[in-house]
């Protein structure tokens, strides 16, 4: 991971690496029309955080959160390519997502496989609903000590 580098400033993320990943990662099919693949960054560019990895020019994964910045934040999506999942890429991007806002909430909704990755960050399973799983840290201002 020693050239990978992490960018917390570029939301416009270049839409042919942004689709391919999402293609690699199984969140799309290829189907989606031009006109699709023209607005396929804007959920990234009005989002309140965008972190992303890069190998030189490569995008090698990203993580987008929607936040009040004190309170409350989701992590809307997070995806590596997979020639560098295993690596640390994307506990690297949820940590620093957290530094970002470090006393807010998270919350993060999962599949089942998956919510084991969060829980070793840190998040716990809230609930479960079939195959999802939503999970979250407490927001340190309202967390109350038992």
């Amino acid at each position: 991971m020693e050239n990978i580098i992490f960018d917390d400033c570029k939301k416009d993320l270049p839409i042919d690496q942004l689709h391919n990943i999402f293609t690699l990662v199984g969140w799309s099919d290829g189907s989606e029309t031009d006109e699709m693949l023209k607005a396929y960054n804007v959920p990234f560019i009005n989002s309140t955080l965008v972190i992303s990895a890069w190998e030189n020019r490569k995008l090698a994964g990203f993580v987008r959160v929607l936040s009040d910045k004190m309170f409350r934040s989701i992590i809307y999506d997070l995806a590596v390519d997979p020639e560098y999942q295993r690596i640390g890429i994307g506990c690297t991007l949820i940590k620093k997502c957290i530094e970002h806002f470090p006393n807010s909430e998270w919350l993060v909704q999962t599949k089942d496989h998956n919510a084991n990755f969060y829980e070793k960050i840190g998040f716990k399973k809230i609930m479960s609903n079939g195959s999802d799983v939503f999970l979250n840290i407490p927001c340190k201002l309202f967390s109350i000590e038992e």
